[in-house]
């Protein structure tokens, strides 16, 4: 069995990291890995999207529509704007903080209302959190992505808090180490 995550957002919001922790955590568990990136317009705010596969054998780092298991979105328009590649029944775990993207911000468009209730009318299962305010409780704006990863870390029991900290260390500078455990530890246990 292959699990499929796609982590999306927004260029800035830290999502390359976020699937770099994801690889690390399921590599040291002795699964088979793929990650693969897409940057977008991602220096300007554009759409960042990352594709994690793990299992006993994962032959391609893409995910098809309707394939993924996990949404993991760090921008409510961004978590709609990929729903179709969530399967019916999967999860897609968004921060709530909206984003407006240039069309809005130069009054072309509106930013679009009831996003929530149209990904659960898709089929999908939302599991919705302020990472932003955990990651201002935590003690910075900028661990909103690890806020949010632990979140998703809830949705895998056979992976310890102990083993998700273990990968962390392996993936940020050891000066943001503690801060980025206290927002882990939030956003799991929020």
């Amino acid at each position: 069995m292959v699990t499929n995550v796609m982590i999306v957002g927004v260029g800035g919001q830290g999502s390359l990291l976020a699937s770099k922790l994801l690889g690390q955590v399921v590599l040291k568990k002795g699964f088979d890995v793929k990650v693969s990136e897409v940057h977008g317009m991602s220096q300007r705010g554009g759409s960042v999207v990352t594709y994690v596969r793990w299992g006993d054998t994962v032959s391609s780092p893409i995910i098809d529509k309707g394939e993924a298991d996990y949404i993991i979105s760090f921008e409510l328009l961004e978590a709609a704007r990929y729903i179709g590649y969530l399967k019916k029944g999967g999860t897609v775990i968004v921060n709530s903080q909206r984003l407006d993207p240039m069309p809005v911000l130069t009054g072309a468009a509106e930013y679009p209302e009831g996003l929530e209730e149209k990904m659960r009318n898709a089929g999908a299962n939302v599991d919705e959190m302020d990472a932003l305010a955990v990651a201002m409780q935590a003690g910075s704006a900028k661990s909103a992505n690890i806020a949010l990863m632990g979140r998703f870390s809830k949705y895998y029991k056979d992976i310890s808090e102990e083993e998700w900290l273990s990968a962390l260390a392996d993936c940020v500078k050891p000066q943001f180490l503690e801060l980025n455990k206290k927002a882990f530890a939030l956003g799991r246990n929020n």
